[in-house]
């Protein structure tokens, strides 16, 4: 059904810009009984197709489940001091052929400049809750450091095609060192010693980005690293991460977090609740001791480290 969306949308701005049809329904000319006016994909016969798509749906029992997400105190920290192990973390020159032979090296999929590139990614992806191909096509003239940070421009964003793009201001975390943008971009910039053009190249081709196919496939080398499945894992696992960190850890109210993210500020839909809620998740309580007063929650904040269920 989700592809099927995706070419109904398609072909309706087809028709209906490329080829001029507008956004009229498909109907019976009222002068030529013969003619057919408006865009074909704005039908009653292709509605109904797509609503009893959606019951077949359904009825067979899928429900939409969004990529599960990366989280702060589990996955990010665990990736984070796997890959800053000193034997992982090392810049080490190419050998050729080195794991082709089938050994215990074959696990070393990747070297220190690439732990660099993949964590500079991460972080922003996760603070910012931005796609793969927005962090991807980041260059350097998009970020402006400051004494204690950075302002990050981006070139262009999947919610704002028209422009009107708000920076993110992203300071030093030092008592979240594995979450800090800053210290993760500075490191890969002095280990790829990339001067212009985009954030995050190619490693065989320079000066072209980074792909969102290559990228998912070194965040599931990474996943398997700490023994993860990263089967349920994309490249929304980031966006959805941010946004349960943003709302959950750091208790930001719902309007901040979509005037952060430069979501809308409507609540028309429940696209927020699906970020902060999935099936995928694991559930940080059980609901037997929501109302325990002697079990103490899972979460603690990140800041004053309390667990009381008033902080």
């Amino acid at each position: 059904y989700g592809h099927a969306q995706k070419m109904w949308a398609a072909m309706t701005y087809a028709f209906g810009h490329l080829q001029g049809l507008g956004n009229l329904p498909w109907h019976e000319s009222e002068l030529h009984s013969s003619q057919m006016l408006g865009n074909p994909l704005v039908s009653v016969e292709v509605s109904s197709y797509m609503c009893s798509l959606w019951h077949c749906k359904v009825q067979a029992g899928e429900v939409a489940i969004s990529a599960c997400a990366i989280t702060s105190i589990s996955t990010f920290p665990l990736m984070y001091h796997f890959n800053n192990h000193p034997e992982n973390w090392a810049i080490l020159d190419y050998q050729p052929g080195r794991c082709s032979d089938g050994s215990s090296e074959s696990s070393w999929w990747a070297g220190g400049c690439i732990k660099r590139c993949l964590h500079a990614a991460y972080t922003i992806a996760f603070l910012c809750m931005l796609h793969s191909d927005e962090v991807l096509k980041i260059q350097l003239h998009n970020l402006h450091f400051f004494s204690n940070g950075l302002i990050l421009m981006l070139p262009f964003k999947k919610t704002h095609q028209n422009g009107n793009i708000k920076p993110f201001w992203l300071w030093i975390m030092p008592t979240e060192e594995h979450l800090c943008a800053i210290q993760a971009i500075a490191k890969w910039i002095v280990a790829s010693k990339i001067l212009t053009g985009y954030l995050f190249q190619k490693f065989a081709s320079a000066n072209q980005p980074l792909t969102s196919e290559r990228f998912l496939e070194l965040f599931h080398n990474n996943l398997l690293d700490i023994g993860v499945d990263p089967s349920s894992y994309g490249t929304h696992s980031f966006w959805h991460g941010g946004y349960q960190y943003l709302h959950i850890e750091c208790r930001w109210p719902l309007h901040h977090i979509c005037e952060w993210g430069g979501w809308s500020l409507k609540f028309t839909n429940l696209m927020i609740v699906k970020y902060l809620i999935s099936h995928n998740d694991d559930a940080t309580e059980l609901c037997e001791h929501f109302f325990n007063p002697y079990h103490s929650p899972s979460v603690k904040c990140p800041h004053c480290r309390r667990s009381c269920p008033c902080a």
